[in-house]
């Protein structure tokens, strides 16, 4: 059980998780878990005006993730093998996935891959650039072809450790970064 991967041509952003919960997979759309913060820090942030004026809502709900990519949104996990909890991966898929994560970045070459949270970016880099140093938050220092590489606290509810308002402001930068 996973979730489809949300990618074409052209995407400004894409938003890569660690892994779909199983809730997610089996609602059949990204960070669809209500006490999840993604789309409520989304919808208030400046990278979301566009999309939400398209589709004539005022705020974006897990149901929309399928029409955000004709949009310029995308989405992807590092691993997409569901999971209750993403602790329960072990640390050999992110090997493969990190490789296959690659590929797919490489192919449709978004202007920004966006990872929700270090859990998910901190095996990524190890196996694609072992030795940078220690990733912190926001853009990364490497690039895989035009596609440049931001880190963002992870929205889980579980996981979050900032408030709604600095998810939302991570966001805002990321939309300022589409705009460089």
């Amino acid at each position: 059980m996973s979730l489809p991967d949300l990618l074409r041509d052209g995407l400004d952003v894409v938003f890569i998780g660690i892994n779909p919960s199983v809730y997610s997979a089996t609602q059949g759309h990204y960070f669809a878990r209500k006490t999840n913060r993604f789309w409520p820090a989304l919808s208030r942030s400046v990278l979301s005006e566009n999309p939400r004026r398209a589709l004539g809502v005022d705020r974006l709900e897990a149901m929309h993730d399928v029409m955000l990519p004709p949009l310029g949104i995308g989405f992807t996990d590092v691993v997409k093998r569901a999971t209750a909890r993403a602790d329960e991966l072990d640390p050999s898929e992110f090997a493969d996935a990190a490789r296959e994560l690659v590929a797919k970045l490489e192919m449709f070459q978004p202007r920004i891959a966006c990872f929700q949270g270090m859990m998910g970016y901190r095996p990524f880099l190890r196996r694609h650039a072992p030795t940078l140093a220690k990733p912190g938050l926001g853009e990364q220092p490497i690039r895989i072809g035009r596609t440049r590489l931001f880190v963002v606290p992870s929205p889980s509810g579980a996981n979050a450790h900032g408030s709604p308002a600095e998810q939302t402001a991570w966001y805002d930068r990321i939309a300022a970064a589409v705009s460089d």
